[in-house]
């Protein structure tokens, strides 16, 4: 079935959940090849779980899709019956939107079928698909295209948003490498879109988030990746400061097949302490010589920079820092890293009663640059860093003294920020705002993404997300 928008209902949605009328659930159930939970099932309170636990939300349904039919058909009711609904696909994204209270959840956890092809150097994934699922097959032709730096990422929202990786200096972003969607849209119906069919929303999806729809499949161009040089650099508490110098003078102007993502946490006593992550797409020799002056400071006090393969490289922050874990964040780019605002993060890492804090910097340079800035909706294409500021801490329930330490951080930093931020590291909309969604997106590419939304989805169906709204509902 193609989009046609005369088959939405233009109504506003004016409330998020309705008592399901009796039997609803018993007509959906044998419609689907997957199945449908609610509270008190078995597995029900597994599945609600996402990566973030500060995230504890109870959904009226689950619906475990098995494929493109179901999730038409899990659209298809959840319009009927006026429910709020959410999107599942590998559940990492920090804020929580892949489920919802109330209202039904749509998981795509169950289709995860990837298909490569090494001879056109592409791959199809389900929307279901981890990054270790889609690095593990592609791997097998040593192929892999920019995908994240954790294994238990979903594929689905972390190309929507852009997608930053270890690749990204070399290959660009996952974004930049997406060839093709197949979507599910808000009326049930579903489209496909690339470079030769619905282009608008091809580019739309390139950046613009679970905005449109859901992907139930995506094609990605991918590359030549065989065993990396990689691993992390650890420098002594009291050399911070010159290590994160030498960060920025060093890594802005290094080759492209050189990444490098920097850590700055504290040891037990307080001190700030940085952990340098590199992946050098080349042999040992070339990738040893390239970084001896990061060996030759410090010298640092842990150095596991081997010959890995690419895979295992994907796995080795996935218990940074803790699986179901609470996780709260603030971020931005930063277009220069000064001294001043150097002295500032140490600083702040000094504060005492926090859990785990944590700031991270990933460098924006290479392939990443070198795309056009009306080519994809992701904006954010000069040179800079991305600065992160996280806490994270057991159990589910808020932890002021972690919250307000993210955010007093924040509050210290912003004067050395620049305007835009990254989607896929915003927190809930309620804490953002919606100006911070435009500047995600920025000014001119926003009004151009409101159109596409009021085409696609007039009336907001899909908008547990960084949502962009239809001219419907007074964006």
């Amino acid at each position: 079935m193609r989009y046609n928008p005369r088959m939405v209902k233009t109504k506003a949605r004016t409330a998020d959940t309705r008592p399901l009328p009796e039997g609803a659930v018993e007509k959906l159930r044998p419609a689907l090849r997957g199945h449908v939970l609610q509270p008190g099932d078995d597995t029900y309170d597994t599945i609600r779980q996402v990566w973030n636990a500060m995230i504890d939300r109870r959904p009226a349904l689950i619906v475990r899709c098995a494929g493109v039919s179901d999730v038409m058909r899990a659209v298809a009711f959840a319009r009927e019956h006026d429910m709020l609904a959410s999107v599942r696909g590998g559940g990492h994204n920090v804020a929580g939107n892949a489920v919802c209270d109330g209202g039904m959840m749509i998981d795509l956890s169950l289709m995860r079928g990837v298909q490569v092809d090494p001879s056109a150097h592409t791959a199809r994934a389900q929307g279901g698909v981890t990054w270790g699922d889609l690095d593990t097959e592609c791997q097998a032709h040593g192929l892999a295209t920019t995908g994240g730096v954790v294994s238990t990422t979903g594929i689905g929202g972390l190309t929507l948003g852009g997608g930053i990786g270890w690749l990204m200096r070399s290959h660009g972003l996952t974004c930049d490498n997406l060839l093709a969607v197949d979507m599910v849209t808000a009326d049930g119906g579903s489209v496909r879109a690339n470079a030769q069919h619905n282009r608008e929303l091809f580019w739309g999806v390139r950046g613009g988030g679970g905005n449109f729809g859901v992907v139930t499949t995506f094609e990605y161009r991918v590359h030549h990746v065989g065993p990396v040089y990689a691993g992390s650099l650890v420098y002594p508490a009291g050399k911070a400061e010159q290590a994160m110098q030498l960060y920025r003078d060093f890594i802005p102007s290094a080759p492209d097949e050189l990444d490098c993502e920097l850590i700055l946490t504290s040891d037990q006593r307080r001190r700030p302490v940085v952990r340098l992550m590199l992946c050098y797409l080349g042999p040992k020799e070339r990738g040893a010589k390239l970084i001896k002056p990061l060996r030759a400071f410090g010298p640092p006090v842990s150095d596991d920079v081997r010959t890995i393969s690419y895979g295992t490289l994907q796995h080795m922050l996935d218990d940074l820092p803790g699986v179901r874990r609470s996780h709260y964040y603030k971020s931005n780019f930063m277009e220069k890293m000064t001294d001043a605002a150097i002295d500032v993060m140490l600083g702040r890492m000094a504060e005492p009663g926090v859990t785990t804090p944590l700031i991270n910097f990933e460098c924006f340079a290479g392939a990443v640059t070198k795309v056009r800035e009306d080519e994809t909706v992701f904006s954010h294409r000069k040179p800079s860093f991305n600065f992160t500021v996280e806490s994270s801490w057991d159990g589910a329930r808020g932890s002021d003294a972690d919250i307000a330490w993210v955010r007093g951080t924040w509050e210290a930093m912003k004067p050395f920020l620049a305007s835009g931020v990254y989607v896929n590291y915003m927190t809930d909309d309620k804490d953002e705002g919606q100006e911070r969604v435009k500047a995600a997106f920025g000014a001119a590419k926003y009004e151009r993404l409101v159109a596409l939304k009021t085409q696609y989805d007039p009336t907001n169906f899909f908008r547990l997300n960084q949502n962009i709204k239809p001219r419907t509902q007074g964006a």
